[in-house]
């Protein structure tokens, strides 16, 4: 018996793939986003992937790239941040700073749980950052090491540490480790931002803007940093500027 032949990709998914490679070889497009220069370069490729995107771009005009320190101490801030506040997570994190004399691991594994529990964190948080505390310095995760890697087995590899899930995985990679092709569907405000943006008659589902954002492989990072900004905009008095 003759054993099925492998189904030929759609017409449609071919086309993407062949924008997707042409942007990049175009734009010479950094591996990582570490400057206004990089982020440039993968918006310039992700509008030649998706040209709707130029019509945001034209009302956010230059998007100011916010960042967290790097490694240990920026996935720190995030899970600080969980479930709560902008302000209350960046309030916890500075007393968290001046509570140890260095945000590492082993100072983490060191601090007694009251020194801990004053800082504002919760119980759950305490036990997620002495896991991960104990994860790094066992070796047994890379913080560097995930540049290095494709999204999903970066978001894998956090997401396996007790504690940490999709949405802290994903707020980590972007803003702490610059990975180039991270989109956090789960966010509300990218939800609201491409209902808005793209003229949808209702705000997707985190499954649906997943699938969307297929499409803008591998610049999703630079997708969701614009439409971060974009739904800013919006907030601020700029909806007669939406495009249609």
């Amino acid at each position: 018996m003759t054993p099925p032949k492998p189904k030929a990709a759609s017409k449609p998914k071919q086309k993407q793939k062949q924008k997707q490679k042409q942007a990049q070889s175009t734009h010479k497009v950094p591996p990582v986003i570490a400057s206004d220069a990089d982020f440039a370069c993968h918006i310039a490729a992700l509008i030649d992937v998706e040209p709707h995107f130029a019509a945001l771009y034209k009302i956010t005009g230059k998007v100011d790239l916010r960042w967290l320190d790097p490694g240990f101490s920026g996935l720190v801030r995030v899970i600080a941040g969980q479930q709560i506040s902008a302000a209350a997570g960046l309030a916890i994190f500075k007393r968290c700073e001046a509570a140890l004399s260095k945000l590492a691991p082993s100072a983490v594994l060191a601090a007694e749980t009251d020194t801990l529990r004053a800082t504002g964190l919760s119980w759950p948080k305490i036990r997620t950052l002495r896991t991960l505390a104990e994860t790094v310095e066992a070796g047994a995760l890379d913080l560097d090491g995930l540049l290095r890697i494709e999204a999903e087995a970066a978001i894998a590899e956090l997401c396996a540490v007790k504690g940490i899930g999709r949405w802290t995985a994903e707020v980590y990679l972007l803003f702490a480790a610059g990975h180039p092709d991270i989109f956090p569907a789960g966010d509300l405000a990218l939800q609201n931002a491409v209902r808005q943006g793209f003229a949808l008659a209702e705000r997707p589902t985190e499954k649906a803007l997943a699938a969307m954002a297929q499409d803008w492989q591998p610049f999703r990072s630079a997708a969701a940093r614009l439409l971060w900004a974009y739904y800013a905009a919006m907030k601020h008095g700029g909806q007669n500027a939406a495009p249609a």
